[in-house]
């Protein structure tokens, strides 16, 4: 390519705008920048629009066994800006539908109304050159998914005081929660 693009936003189906706005809205910090004619438009940075709801009405709830996107991924700067915002939707009743620690990244998984996912991460590594290393290692390749965790458990051990890079890690989640399904298991 001569150029590279960024991305703009992505575009949702739904036969409940009302409720997917609200969702999104509470997920994101997003504000609503324009709603009429079955559309609604979204934004939580400096761009015009990072979320648009086109309302369909009929529509059926997404199938997990239907061929779509799988889900769409937001970066926070920190980890604890990361737990922070768990706790804030947390609060506001929205719960994660699975938390994964990938190694190259920690994540938390939720699941929109309609049943499209959302991953709010962190980069478990301070460049992409380390992260690039990391995936090219020997941990990732024996299980490029990763490993469940209790985010609650992250949050205490955070208030106590322990150390990021160690909370960032696959072992640390292994430790604190080997009783939870692999991530593929349901």
């Amino acid at each position: 390519m001569t150029s590279t693009p960024r991305f703009a936003h992505v575009v949702f189906q739904t036969s409940q705008p009302d409720a997917m706005r609200e969702w999104y809205c509470a997920l994101l910090g997003a504000r609503v920048v324009y709603e009429g004619h079955g559309l609604t438009f979204l934004t939580f940075d400096d761009e015009h629009h990072r979320i648009a709801l086109a309302h369909i009405p009929g529509l059926e709830r997404k199938s997990p066994k239907a061929a779509l996107v799988n889900h769409v991924a937001y970066t926070f700067d920190s980890l604890d800006e990361l737990l922070d915002r768990y706790q804030e939707l947390l609060a506001a009743g929205i719960e994660p539908w699975k938390p994964v620690q990938h190694g190259v990244t920690t994540s938390l998984y939720y699941e929109d109304p309609d049943g499209n996912h959302v991953e709010m991460q962190v980069d478990n590594f301070a460049t992409a050159d380390e992260a690039t290393a990391y995936m090219e290692g020997p941990e990732y390749d024996a299980d490029p998914i990763g490993v469940r965790y209790r985010p609650e458990l992250m949050v205490e051990a955070r208030r106590a005081g322990v150390a990021v890079a160690e909370l960032q890690t696959r072992e640390w989640a292994l430790r604190t929660s080997p009783e939870l399904p692999h991530p593929m298991a349901d």
